[in-house]
């Protein structure tokens, strides 16, 4: 690797000569398989160069981030730029992780294996989605912090304990959120008296603030703004290409920007004109047509665009190292659309995709049966708040003429 990118023999023989030179040139290998360009692994190989002749010979044995801050200042004090201790961190530690030199921050959390034990009984027992298991161990350690943190003991809770953990975090929650965060402790609590870790009554008393059912608005862009957002896409541009293929999924078929994410190469029956996906919240396979305007975008983003690897997942980071995008990569990609374009709307995530694509249906007269089954939700009613915006089927109910009975 040293020899595709040195071009004098002088800084072959340096870097070659230099301490942990195969541990280096085998990182430098992983880096341009996994993508990344010429003109950036000249720089990692600078910067690894020197972390090579600052290390000590017992580097093996683990670096830790108070140690690798010594190292950068002996670097800094050679060249004082001040991207240079920036530049020395990001290349430096993902070389000793690459190699398991790194030592991670260890932070010592009293509820650990409780906490391991819930998110388990989670997906072995209750059969949670992925995401609604992330999002439950995060709102269950927050909680679990802040008791270790306080000093309160979790077999010993009392109601009031639980009151004032409201009071003291929810300033940074809306009234949705309150309610979300309280359904989950009480399901946790709930588990925690099951194991006799917790009083068995304490997740009876905890009450969220009311939230009414459809009681809120789809936060939908009109369909001529997803319009203008596909047509800014119309470019060359590998990025725009990319972002197509993403918007059309979440515009026309309704997708969940984590369905988006997970969507694999195989999942694209180019034969029988079908994109088959698994539906998170019905838990079970769904098929759709694969649009000729769909299956072009797709076509151009794989066969132009997308970088060959080892991953089957069919949208990917344009950027090295090139891995699968994430839920938070695609609400960043949509987010961008939205404010690039001024397109005025209460939340710019890609749900707001999902909900124009509802509204278009409800415009064109399709049955909520029909759009619940497009948009993959478990029941009817979970589309009935589209209903509330169907304009023209509220006119005529405002027209109907109730005649003798008035």
């Amino acid at each position: 690797m040293f020899q595709r990118l040195l071009s004098s023999a002088a800084a072959l023989r340096r870097h070659r000569d230099a301490p942990f030179a195969a541990e280096r040139e085998r990182y430098l290998q992983h880096c341009f398989e996994s993508g990344a360009t010429y003109g950036s692994l000249r720089v990692k190989s600078n910067e690894l160069l020197w972390a090579a002749q600052l290390l000590g010979a017992d580097a093996s044995n683990g670096i830790d981030m108070e140690k690798l801050k010594t190292i950068v200042a002996r670097r800094t004090a050679v060249q004082k730029a001040p991207t240079t201790e920036r530049r020395f961190i990001d290349i430096t530690r993902p070389w000793l992780k690459f190699l398991g030199w790194w030592k991670e921050p260890i932070e010592v959390f009293e509820y650990q294996n409780v906490l391991d034990q819930y998110c388990r009984w989670m997906h072995d027992e209750r059969g949670f989605s992925d995401s609604t298991i992330v999002h439950g161990r995060d709102v269950v350690r927050d909680f679990l912090k802040w008791c270790s943190k306080t000093g309160h003991n979790l077999c010993l809770l009392q109601p009031n304990v639980i009151d004032t953990y409201f009071i003291d975090e929810s300033h940074r929650w809306n009234r949705v959120t309150v309610a979300t965060v309280a359904g989950v402790l009480r399901i946790f609590l709930r588990y925690a008296a099951s194991q006799g870790w917790c009083n068995p009554r304490l997740s009876q008393v905890i009450r969220g603030p009311r939230i009414y059912r459809q009681e809120s608005l789809p936060f939908a862009p009109d369909w001529a703004d997803v319009q203008r957002m596909l047509a800014d896409t119309l470019t060359d541009d590998p990025r725009d290409v990319r972002d197509r293929a993403i918007l059309m999924l979440l515009s026309i078929y309704g997708m969940r920007a984590s369905e988006v994410a997970s969507l694999r190469l195989d999942q694209v029956d180019w034969q029988q004109h079908v994109i088959r996906m698994f539906r998170l919240k019905r838990r079970q396979p769904q098929m759709y047509p694969l649009l000729p305007s769909v299956a072009e975008a797709l076509a151009r983003y794989i066969d132009i665009v997308r970088l060959s690897t080892s991953h089957p997942e069919v949208f990917i980071g344009l950027n090295s190292p090139h891995r699968p995008l994430t839920r938070a990569g695609i609400y960043a990609i949509v987010s961008s659309k939205f404010l690039a374009l001024e397109i005025e709307v209460a939340h710019r995530g890609p749900h707001a995709l999902r909900h124009a694509c509802a509204m278009r249906l409800i415009a064109e007269r399709f049955s909520l049966k029909e759009i619940g089954d497009h948009l993959g939700h478990r029941s009817t009613s979970a589309a009935c708040t589209y209903a509330k915006v169907d304009l023209a089927a509220l006119y005529e109910v405002g027209d109907f003429d109730l005649g003798d009975l008035q």
